[in-house]
């Protein structure tokens, strides 16, 4: 019989059914986390103390300046090695280095490095929470495996102060009964050890970078993604649209005009055509090229001048913009001029846009009805989502009666 594997972390292992809970692993991770949190709180004490008493006792004045900052950057690896060990008590969740990325290659850098360490509010608490684990928590982990062990030790160890067999046999039986039970102090305090240490070591801040990183991340996949679509279907399915249209064009010029082949190879001329014209609207949709080639002011213009309802245009640039950004800002204007051909009811419509302090401002206004409602199915939500994944902001402003207007401020510094 396999033993149960309970997903989670220690705090919800200790809830489900204790046969279950003491044949996982959970016990025997949470011991492993507690005699680690022993050892290296001892560690840390004991560097601590060598700095301090060099600091204290050499007449040195630098090196006594020096000991308090080698703390402080002691401290940073400790409180790395204290998230890596989260793992063995919260196996599924990720504690990201809250630090930000400083380069270090040369002695410069490193000295840059120093410095920026020691300036990080996340140092000082790492340095806290070094200096709590040598006063105290490693006292406490080895308190706990001493005191949940030592009950069943001392009947188990019956044999050694006890001779009679009929006291002595009881007695050791119910010695290795309550060995199970040592498991859960075990685990609870190290659930709880756990959840201390990453509210301390990996903050809301950190987690939300992650959170960011990890949603560019998925943006530029999606980016490659899509350009890949992109490319497969201009070099694939557009190319052998062209030649069937060019080889049905020229089996019409060999065909007696009026006859019913003639008339069928000229509708299938037709379709091809239309066909072809679909699917570049489609690979323009995908990824419009006229933005690739010649960027965002030309892009909206291009939107603009296929609209149909008239567009005045007025984006100005003083370059080329991030390329997340600047799709992101097509698209806004895209879907935007889309609703209001279905929608509003409007008659002309104004889009400007431009740079403001390392932000793109981008601002599509109509004269129509008004009234939009990004709830109701009109693709602004999905545009809100767009924009936001750059970092952006995406405000409606659509009182009923009208004007309509979007404005879209997307970071591009």
């Amino acid at each position: 019989m396999t033993a149960a594997v309970i997903r989670g972390t220690a705090m919800q292992a200790i809830a489900q059914r204790p046969w279950g809970f003491l044949r996982s692993a959970w016990p025997w991770r949470s011991l492993a986390y507690l005699v680690a949190g022993v050892l290296l709180g001892a560690a840390t004490a004991t560097l601590f103390t060598v700095l301090a008493v060099a600091g204290a006792a050499l007449a040195i004045v630098l090196i006594g300046f020096l000991a308090f900052p080698l703390m402080m950057l002691a401290s940073i690896y400790v409180a790395r090695f204290e998230r890596w060990l989260l793992r063995l008590v919260e196996p599924g969740v990720v504690a990201a280095d809250p630090h930000r990325p400083v380069p270090a290659g040369t002695w410069r850098e490193r000295w840059q490095w120093v410095r920026a360490r020691l300036r990080e509010p996340i140092t000082w608490r790492e340095f806290g929470y070094a200096v709590v684990s040598c006063l105290t928590l490693w006292w406490v982990d080895g308190a706990v495996i001493v005191i949940a062990f030592y009950v069943p030790a001392v009947f188990i160890g019956a044999p050694t102060y006890i001779s009679d067999p009929v006291a002595m046999v009881p007695m050791m039986v119910f010695g290795f009964l309550l060995i199970p039970v040592a498991a859960y102090p075990v685990t609870a305090w190290a659930a709880a050890r756990a959840a201390m240490t990453r509210a301390v070591l990996v903050p809301l801040d950190a987690k939300l970078g992650e959170a960011v990183r990890s949603r560019a991340r998925l943006v530029d996949a999606f980016e490659v993604e899509r350009r890949r679509i992109e490319r497969d279907l201009h070099d694939g399915a557009q190319q052998r649209l062209v030649t069937l249209s060019l080889k049905l064009g020229l089996a019409r010029l060999d065909l007696p005009p009026g006859s019913p082949a003639a008339v069928q190879v000229a509708e299938a001329h037709e379709l091809a055509r239309q066909a072809l014209d679909e699917i570049r609207e489609l690979i323009n949709g995908v990824h419009p090229q006229v933005l690739a080639d010649r960027g965002l002011p030309a892009a909206v213009e291009d939107l603009a001048s296929r609209a149909p309802v008239p567009v005045d245009v007025d984006v100005s640039l003083p370059g080329r913009l991030p390329r997340p950004v600047e799709l992101a800002a097509y698209f806004v204007v895209s879907e935007a001029l889309t609703n209001v051909a279905r929608h509003s009811g409007a008659s002309r419509v104004g889009i400007t846009g431009g740079v403001e302090a390392d932000r793109l401002v981008l601002e599509i206004m109509d004269d129509g009805r008004g009234g939009a409602d990004p709830d109701a199915g009109t693709g602004l939500a999905g545009l809100g989502d767009r924009v936001a994944a750059v970092d952006g902001t995406l405000t409606l402003l659509s009182p009923a009666g009208g004007p309509t207007l979007i404005r879209a401020d997307l970071p591009c510094g």
